[in-house]
Parts: structure tokens; C-alpha cells; sequence
């Protein structure tokens, strides 16, 4: 590993000449400072971290804060890390994951340090107890996701309350009159996730506007109970012929549950779902893209952009773009 004493030797210089080229404390000419770059490039010298915070008061980290609560589906989530991660990495940032649900103490622990430069936050409730203290730190912060009241706050995702909107109005368009939709875990619901409880007032809001008869049925991840659902659903609305689904862990197991009842896709029931387009494509679903990389991209660059001192939008709502494939089709009459 090079070290700061192999770069002075290079250029010719002491080691304090090269920390001060370094941090700026002090003064040094422009010959000086032009020998001692060269040798850094020509040696590969890469400054240690604490020394690269203390010469510019940052430390060149993000803190993605996504507290992996019961209800999520974690490769999702991860899908959205990959995409932080990467982009930071093209600003020269690292990224400081925190996993725990710390709530409030573990943001202002990790705010009061110098550990991080700016906060990205995922798993935003409609009424988030983190959002006096985001509103009130020195740092900035993005939230992917819309809490109920976002003023004064930065945030970004999916328009998902439209995303249920565009689901039902596709499958009324196409002719069913008896829609459900299977969501997110319960436990989900009982915490007032924002994107969840969204696509529940999308879904409600079109079916009601199109006088569909209509049904939502939290279900928990498991091939058990999308089974259980399934079932439940077609003994309560025995003319159901349309199913929006948002729970990527249940989308096969529940089509499976269907055709075991006896329904077939699409001929006796369309499906369309919110969830990612590797499993939609795989399933031959008809849905509406989690945009994962649109939103950990454009999220980082919003940091960016507020760590260089530019103003930004406090609202960025990305609209839902529906894909038809082979598992929605006209209602047939009987």
C-alpha cells in the first residue's frame, strides 16, 4: 500500500508538505503542490478516509436508512440498494447501510457523527415518527416515499396510488365488473406504509369511480396463504373475474391457487400486479414496474444536487407505465 511518506520522497518533499497539499491548512506554492499531485498520480497514493473527511468537512458517505421490518420483501428492497449503491459509487460515495428499526435515536446517533454526509430513507409511514427530526437535521435527506405530509421534505417514488388507479381501470376497460385486490402483509397495513396504503386508495378510488364492485384482502408472503386467499376471495365474491395483485411473494402461488380452483388465466380471471418486471416477464403478467433503479438513481443525484448547494424538488412522483401481457383479457359472458 502507498503511503503518504513514499509520496513525499517521490516529490521531493516532507510529509507534513504533502498533508498540507492535502487538507489545505496551509500554504504551499503551485510548483510544490504540482510535484506533490504528480507523485500522488503517478504512485496511486489514495488518501485515507479520515484524512479526506477532515480536508473537506465530508466524509464521502451516504447513510441508506431501509430498517428491514416483518411484511417486506427483501429482494425488492435490495433491488433499490444495488441501484443507491451503484450511482453513489459513479459520485465517489460510499454507502453506510442501517438494517435496524432504530427509528429516530439510530438516525440522530448516525447524524450527530461525521459518518455521513446525507441520509437516504425507505420504509416511509404515512405519519413517519422519523419526520421532525429529518426536518430538523443539519444534513440533507431523501425519503423514497411519500409520507402524509411532506412538506419540507425531499422525496421520490413510485406514483402508487395512481399504479392501483391504472390496474382497475385496465382490467374495467377490458370489461370486469368484480375486482380484488391481494396486498401487502397485514403487519404492513397495521404500520401505515405509505406505498401500500396508496395502491389500497388507487384500487378503492377507480373501482368506485367505474361502479366496480370491489374487495382488498391483505395477505401474508407465504404459498399457504395466497392459497387461503384464493379461496377466501372466491366464496366472498363468487363473480370476481378480476385480481390486482401487490405482494411480489405471492403473485405464482396465488395464479397457482386460482387454476388449482379450477379458474383459468385469463380466461376465467385476469391478473395484473404491481411488482418487478424480471417476475412479471417470467409469469407473463400484466403489470406496472417497480422503476427500483429510476428511483435509487434519481435519489442519489437529489442528494447530490442538495450536497452542492442547488435547489430541488421536494416532490418527484414517477408515473406508473402498465405492460399488457398474456395474463389479462376481455371478460368473457356466460
Amino acid at each position: 500500500m502507498v503511503k503518504i511518506t513514499d509520496v513525499a520522497r517521490r516529490a521531493g518533499v516532507s510529509p507534513s508538505t504533502v498533508s498540507y497539499a492535502l487538507s489545505g491548512k496551509r500554504p504551499i506554492s503551485a510548483e510544490t503542490r504540482q510535484r506533490v499531485e504528480t507523485a500522488i498520480h503517478e504512485l496511486g497514493y489514495r488518501p485515507h478516509a479520515g484524512a479526506r473527511a477532515l480536508a473537506s468537512s465530508r466524509s464521502n458517505v451516504l447513510a441508506l436508512v431501509v430498517p428491514l421490518r416483518t411484511g417486506i420483501h427483501v429482494p425488492v428492497v435490495m433491488q433499490f440498494a444495488v441501484s443507491v449503491v451503484t450511482t453513489a459509487r459513479r459520485h465517489d460515495h460510499d454507502v453506510l447501510l442501517l438494517t435496524q428499526e432504530e427509528g429516530e435515536e439510530g438516525l440522530r446517533r448516525v447524524a450527530d457523527t461525521a459518518l455521513v454526509d446525507a441520509l437516504i430513507v425507505m420504509d416511509v409511514q404515512l405519519d413517519d415518527p422519523r419526520l421532525p427530526l429529518l426536518r430538523s437535521l443539519d444534513r440533507p435527506s431523501v425519503m423514497i416515499g411519500f409520507p402524509r405530509d411532506p412538506a419540507g421534505l425531499t422525496c421520490i417514488d413510485l406514483d402508487f396510488k395512481a399504479a392501483g388507479e391504472r390496474c382497475v381501470d385496465h382490467l374495467a376497460q377490458l370489461g370486469h365488473r368484480v375486482v380484488a385486490l391481494v396486498g401487502s402483509p397485514p403487519e404492513v397495513y397495521v404500520r401505515g406504509t405509505a406505498f401500500a396504503q396508496r395502491v389500497v386508495q388507487g384500487f378503492t378510488a377507480a373501482a368506485d369511480r367505474g361502479g366496480l364492485a370491489s374487495a382488498v384482502h391483505p395477505c401474508e408472503a407465504t404459498p399457504a396463504a395466497a392459497h387461503r386467499a384464493a379461496e377466501q376471495l372466491l366464496r366472498q365474491q363468487p363473480a370476481l373475474t378480476g385480481v390486482v395483485v401487490h405482494n411480489e411473494a405471492v403473485l405464482e402461488p396465488l395464479i397457482d391457487a386460482f387454476e388449482h380452483l379450477g379458474l383459468r388465466v385469463p380466461g376465467d380471471l385476469s391478473v395484473a400486479a404491481i411488482c418487478p418486471d424480471e417476475l412479471a416477464e417470467t409469469l407473463q403478467v400484466t403489470s406496472i414496474a417497480l422503476p427500483s433503479t429510476e428511483v435509487g438513481t434519481r435519489a442519489v443525484e437529489l442528494l447530490m444536487e442538495k450536497l452542492g448547494g442547488e435547489a430541488v424538488p421536494e416532490a418527484t412522483l414517477i408515473q406508473p407505465r402498465l405492460t399488457r401481457r398474456a395474463s389479462t383479457a376481455p371478460r368473457t359472458t356466460t
